[in-house]
């Protein structure tokens, strides 16, 4: 029996003009994370980032409108230069596996986040916006790297 998920989950790709090495290093450094994370405009508070399994990232958004967005997540697996996933357990919930996969002085980055429910999935793309939020924090991630190569 098939389980279809594909009514409930975001997906993006991406070739990264970074090595491995530092693709991880600014995913998993909060001091680096901070600066990156989130759609245009936003800037993050990062008070928690236990990276292994069992460990708490909890972080502050702050909008450009000045409203602060308190994210609690549950790292469930870190494996070094392949894979992160974690539980966004504060609300909207979802899980989100980042794979890593180096391909010469490149990185292939896979980011899929998959939401407990179709209705909760449906009620973030149209409330936040979602599916654009995780486009603009690629291409911050994107330019971030590139800025660190410079």
């Amino acid at each position: 029996m098939e389980n279809n998920t594909k009514d409930r989950e975001l997906l993006i790709t991406r070739v990264l003009n970074a090595p491995i090495d530092l693709v991880w290093e600014v995913w998993t450094k909060p001091e680096h994370i901070a600066k990156w994370w989130g759609p245009n405009g936003f800037t993050n508070t990062i008070t928690t980032m236990d990276m292994k399994p069992g460990g708490e990232w909890n972080l502050v958004m702050h909008g450009p409108d000045g409203t602060n967005y308190e994210n609690q997540s549950i790292f469930k697996e870190v494996v070094l230069h392949k894979k992160i996933v974690y539980q966004h357990v504060s609300a909207p919930s979802f899980t989100s596996t980042i794979e890593f996969d180096a391909q010469g002085e490149q990185t292939h980055l896979k980011w899929h986040m998959i939401f407990e429910s179709h209705e909760e999935f449906i009620q973030v793309v149209k409330t936040f916006k979602a599916e654009e939020g995780l486009k603009q924090n690629i291409e911050k991630l994107s330019k971030y790297l590139a800025e660190m190569i410079a």
